[in-house]
């Protein structure tokens, strides 16, 4: 899942190597190969949080040893720096822009659109098409990775299916159906039912500007992209904020507001994400949230910031409901983290046989069990640690029925549109019309005459 809030910050002292001391402009190396690809050679690879860091680092030594077998030479440096997603836009940024980014960095995908418009990051097509790895992606992951110019800038490693997790276990004490729910019509009337036992608020979505952009990428964009995929064109660049379906999902939020289904004095927390699906769903107070793949590990897992404990018993899955009529159950997917060489790179290939490596066989399955993510792969299912964990790889099942929507330039804009437009529907100054027409006004304003369809 693409994630936009904090990462778990850990002490400064497992910092391995600050980012600017291990830059590509400070790697050494000599000149085989057309970029000193077969050595000497030392690469920087950029790191951002803790779990990552952690499975990367053991990883290196096998990368190098395997090098060494092809009669390379090429040493990685780890650049280890803890940093929450927006201190990471912002260094990684500056040091684009001054050239002195690392040789490889791990990139979430929510950033890639904007460093590859700006010219930061190099095409990897050329690479891809003589990768006999390549052949293993699933076929709609790699059209997810094609940004507007019909170039991929950044290989995905991981992979996710949003859904709606829910309390099994309490469902079934209530006596409330746990069947896929067919239409958002039949799920709200079992929200209510559990309201009616419970006196809570049975189910929480990111809303309102206090969730930041995973209001839009977390809970209206999943929402969005399984009735209407026609917001944004990949052809032209430009967004349609007309299109039909951001009506029918304001109104959706405002129905779940209005009939007191969403925790709204939690969602204007200043870390809304805290009280609800770190406390109120572990404690059953929850009993649905959105979520996505990583949640079995990072959120409720045995190792994660709010263990549930017998969580596969407790919890299960449904895919998102039909919105408007003729619209089918779906699952949203989307890219997590992918690795991205900067332009400035002067070792791109070297660069690249990391990456290759790292998206592959016993080392790809390593770092997807570390992060609870899903393999953008079809020949994992096999290789141990990810073959034993049975919630991944049903979510790489599911990836072939999932919905995606791949969007570009402008989507920080309408992010911030639809997370002030949510923000009007939970604090009960607007409805479903009213929340639209005031996205529509702000996020023309903010995306400006060139992204938008007349």
């Amino acid at each position: 899942m693409k994630r936009t809030r904090v990462i778990a910050i850990v002490a400064a002292g497992t910092v391995v190597a600050s980012v600017l001391g291990a830059c590509s402009g400070g790697s050494d190396g000599g000149d085989g190969g057309k970029d000193g690809s077969d050595g000497p050679v030392t690469i920087s690879v950029m790191e951002f949080q803790q779990t990552r860091i952690d499975a990367v680092g053991k990883l290196i030594p096998g990368f190098e040893a395997e090098m060494k077998k092809q009669g390379k030479d090429i040493k990685v440096k780890l650049v280890a720096d803890v940093l929450t997603d927006d201190q990471f836009k912002t260094k990684v940024t500056q040091q684009l822009i001054a050239k002195q980014a690392p040789d490889l960095i791990d990139i979430g995908d929510s950033l890639v659109p904007g460093w590859a418009g700006a010219g930061y990051l190099a095409p990897l097509d050329d690479y891809l098409k003589d990768w006999d790895g390549w052949n293993h992606y699933y076929p709609q992951i790699k059209k997810a990775m094609v940004r507007q110019d019909g170039k991929i800038y950044a290989l995905a490693h991981e992979t996710g299916v949003q859904n709606l997790f829910y309390r099994k276990d309490q469902l079934t004490e209530f006596g409330v159906d746990t069947a896929q729910p067919a239409t958002w019509n039949d799920l709200i009337a079992r929200l209510e039912q559990i309201k009616q036992r419970t006196g809570g608020n049975p189910i929480v979505i990111p809303a309102g500007t206090a969730w930041g952009g995973s209001t839009w990428t977390e809970g209206f964009q999943p929402i969005l992209g399984g009735t209407d995929k026609n917001y944004y064109s990949l052809q032209t660049g430009k967004w349609d904020l007309k299109s039909p379906g951001f009506r029918a999902v304001f109104d959706l939020y405002y129905t779940m507001y209005s009939k007191g289904l969403l925790p709204v004095q939690d969602l204007e927390n200043p870390n809304p994400w805290e009280p609800t699906k770190y406390v109120k769903f572990p404690a059953g107070k929850i009993q649905v949230s959105a979520q996505g793949t990583s949640g079995w590990k990072f959120d409720w897992g045995p190792d994660g910031k709010a263990p549930i404990k017998g969580l596969n018993e407790k919890v299960d899955t449904w895919q998102y409901p039909g919105l408007r009529g003729g619209d089918s159950p779906f699952g949203w997917s989307g890219l997590g983290f992918g690795y991205g060489i900067p332009v400035s790179s002067s070792h791109k290939d070297a660069a690249m046989l990391l990456a290759e490596y790292l998206s592959t066989g016993k080392p790809l399955a390593d770092q997807l069990v570390s992060s609870g993510a899903a393999s953008p792969r079809d020949d994992l299912a096999g290789v141990k640690p990810y073959a034993d964990e049975p919630k991944l790889l049903q979510a790489g099942k599911d990836l072939a029925t999932s919905v995606y929507v791949p969007t570009g330039d402008g989507s920080e804009q309408v992010a911030q549109a639809v997370a002030a437009a949510t923000e009007l529907i939970i604090n009960g100054k607007a409805n479903g019309a009213q929340a639209y027409d005031a996205f529509l006004k702000n996020a023309t304003d903010l995306l400006g005459p060139n992204l938008v369809k007349e």
